[in-house]
């Protein structure tokens, strides 16, 4: 073959080849520092500052080609509800203000609809009691992580997938919720009222906190794998740099729950937990913009399989791992555990100064093996721990300190 004509060749096959906008850190991180700036006041549902977010989220979804689908113009207003328990039903929940969730649609003519979202509220300046800050109130809590980082994301896909000169297979729902930190007031209400029809959802893709993915294990936490037996088939097909500790329950305390309540499949991604967790110091200069990159191309290659099925994915009902009810614990330990750890154990992410595991010499990296009779293999079994034991009990724990096996005893 002459080379001009092996050279015109290769020219044509990189031409046809869809071509995918590229994730951009820099705009990650700068969506993230608008998002989480003092000047936000931490983003509370139904502040001024909210409406402040919401501006900037709209204006990037314009600028991405994206149209509105609110109830007016990109945006869903409703009822701000408050309780003590964020599972309550509305009848015993009381309208304090007014919210607005974010809506923008990518119409690509297609018969179903990937919903892709995230919240963008936080918890203001600390007043509504959902704050683990020793002495929260008036202080800001500026959500970083949580969910400016998700927020970043749903902006970032929404610019990736309206500016690839390709068309996939499918439209695209890109919501920002707000409410979801008083007990996902905007996902249920967009669910219970929805901009398009829910039967044309083929699944929901949530992420919540994906701004702090370790370097050293690179590995996510991916949950609602098991809420549709197309998923194993899909994610098999995927090529990423991350790994995932998979999780199979569609339930959880983040806005998917609301989607699979519905009967819609859902994956819900997660970097994990830590020690500025609902707390002030939850700032933009901590967010791993690279390692956010990763994760947002994780989920658009997600989304590119889900486009490749011509019919809508089936639903599963899933075991929850999660109680969705009024917690039963009567004791707190003060750790943050590792959630993408899948060893035998609990591994701690960090541990709260002033509380009982800090007191009794509990440091980060630790594995908790046994609390008093029980063995820990997991998260759930740390959890039941927490609701044998009465508060001034003490009680041994037995871990694992790098290699070396201490019992600690603590008092709650």
């Amino acid at each position: 073959m002459k080379k001009t004509t092996l050279i015109l060749l290769i020219a044509l096959l990189i031409f046809v080849q869809p071509s995918f906008a590229q994730t951009d850190a820099k705009r990650i991180q700068k969506d993230i520092e608008y998002l989480s700036h003092d000047k936000l006041q931490g983003r509370y549902p139904g502040t001024k500052q909210e409406l402040v977010a919401a501006k900037y989220i709209i204006q990037s979804f314009k600028k991405s080609g994206i149209a509105p689908k609110g109830t007016d113009g990109f945006l869903q207003a409703f009822p701000l509800k408050s309780s003590s328990n964020p599972h309550a039903s509305d009848s015993d929940m009381t309208n304090v203000g007014t919210a607005h969730n974010v809506i923008g649609y990518l119409d690509n003519q297609a018969k179903y609809t990937i919903v892709i979202g995230a919240h963008y509220d936080h918890l203001g300046l600390g007043l509504a009691g959902n704050s683990l800050d020793p002495n929260p109130k008036n202080k800001i809590h500026n959500g970083a992580d949580d969910n400016a980082s998700g927020t970043a994301g749903v902006m970032e896909l929404a610019r990736i997938f309206s500016q690839n000169n390709y068309t996939e297979n499918v439209n695209f729902l890109f919501i920002c919720f707000s409410a979801e930190e008083e007990g996902l007031l905007g996902s249920k209400y967009f669910t219970n009222n929805p901009t398009i029809n829910l039967n044309s959802i083929t699944c929901m893709l949530n992420m919540d906190m994906i701004g702090r993915l370790n370097d050293s294990t690179k590995k996510i936490v991916l949950s609602g794998v098991g809420t549709s037996p197309m998923f194993g088939n899909i994610l098999s097909n995927v090529v990423s740099n991350i790994g995932y500790k998979a999780d199979s329950a569609g339930m959880g305390p983040s806005d998917h729950a609301s989607f699979y309540l519905k009967d819609i499949p859902v994956l819900h991604f997660y970097t994990g937990t830590h020690y500025d967790y609902h707390k002030p110091s939850d700032d933009a200069n901590k967010i791993n913009s690279q390692g956010e990159v990763a994760v947002i191309d994780f989920v658009a290659s997600i989304a590119k399989q889900i486009a490749k099925y011509p019919e809508k994915l089936s639903f599963s009902q899933t075991k929850n791992n999660i109680s969705t009810g009024t917690s039963t614990f009567k004791v707190t330990l003060g750790v943050i555990p590792d959630y993408a750890f899948d060893g035998d154990g609990l591994r701690l992410d960090g541990v709260s100064e002033g509380k009982p595991a800090s007191k009794a010499g509990l440091k980060t990296g630790d594995i908790i093996v046994k609390m008093g009779p029980l063995a820990i293999h997991n998260i759930q079994d740390y959890m039941k721990g927490l609701g044998m034991f009465s508060k001034g009990e003490t009680v041994s724990i037995s871990i694992l300190r790098g290699k070396e096996p201490l019992n600690i005893a603590v008092t709650f």
